[in-house]
């Protein structure tokens, strides 16, 4: 398999094989992401992208594959359709293909481009909702409106699509940090994903969000700020079936949450460890990361 640069994909896709069939972000211009910034983005020729199914089509089965870069559903509706049907031809034991994209790219898409996907393989998509306020979202310099994104996931799961959403705590600062969190609870009852995974923002040395926090215009909530905005976002959600998770290494209170059943008890715990504040509750500094 040949990639370029470093590679990223979901938690979940940790057993799944990599494809890399575009390299970069067709956007690459939100504030605090530092994955992409050193590739162009580009689509990979077929030619590329056929030599690396074959060479993996040697270790079959492969129940799961997920194509990189940051978002490869930007590439061409006929590329993409002939890379899974190659997949589709190749891979013994294929069970689903997963792909990052931006709400941009899905709306581009028609439902019967989304549906052709879904049958030929493609079974989730991940998007990056990071918050449901708006105020937020312009200045993180975000490429879809929340309402952009409410659209988009209305696309995928219409296509039969799984949808996971990843929003980020404590993107709006301290300043924000209260409207951000009741707004991405809003926003993702509207959206109802399939799953939703929360990360703590971690500012990375070299973003426009590291100068802006460094220049005293950005301030990182608290630990337990951001144990707070867990709290409201979660209060804030209405799902009908969703697998909500805050267990990244990022987080400092890993939780894995069944809703709706088992948000109450979630909440009562989240509350739990605000009410006693206890540092020693958290999980440490030093294993956390991105």
């Amino acid at each position: 398999m040949k990639y370029e640069g470093m590679i990223y994909r979901p938690p979940s896709e940790a057993d799944s094989l990599i494809l890399q069939v575009a390299t970069g972000c067709s956007y690459n211009k939100c504030t605090f992401c530092h994955s992409f910034r050193e590739k162009a983005f580009r689509v990979k020729s077929f030619a590329e992208i056929k030599e690396d199914i074959d060479e993996a089509s040697r270790y079959a089965p492969i129940p799961r594959v997920f194509l990189a870069d940051g978002d490869a559903l930007a590439m061409p509706h006929d590329a993409l359709v002939e890379t899974l049907r190659y997949l589709r031809l190749k891979i013994q034991g294929l069970e689903r293909v997963g792909i990052y994209a931006n709400a941009s790219d899905v709306l581009k898409k028609d439902g019967a481009e989304l549906r052709e996907l879904r049958k030929l393989g493609l079974g989730i998509v991940y998007l990056g909702l990071e918050s449901g306020n708006a105020e937020v979202l312009r200045r993180i310099r975000k490429n879809a409106t929340a309402e952009q994104m409410v659209r988009a996931a209305g696309l995928v799961k219409g296509a039969g699509v799984l949808l996971s959403l990843t929003v980020l705590l404590g993107v709006g600062g301290v300043e924000l940090s209260r409207e951000h969190a009741r707004d991405t609870g809003a926003v993702l009852t509207a959206m109802d994903p399939d799953f939703v995974g929360a990360l703590s923002l971690m500012v990375v040395p070299g973003t426009p969000l590291d100068e802006e926090m460094r220049a005293g215009r950005f301030e990182l909530p608290s630990p337990f700020g951001l144990i707070r905005e867990l709290e409201a976002i979660v209060a804030g959600c209405e799902f009908t079936k969703c697998f909500f998770a805050s267990n990244h290494a990022s987080n400092y209170l890993p939780l894995r949450i069944r809703m709706p059943e088992e948000k109450e008890q979630a909440l009562a715990r989240i509350r739990a460890v605000l009410e006693r504040g206890d540092p020693a509750l958290l999980r440490p500094e030093r294993l956390r990361g991105l």
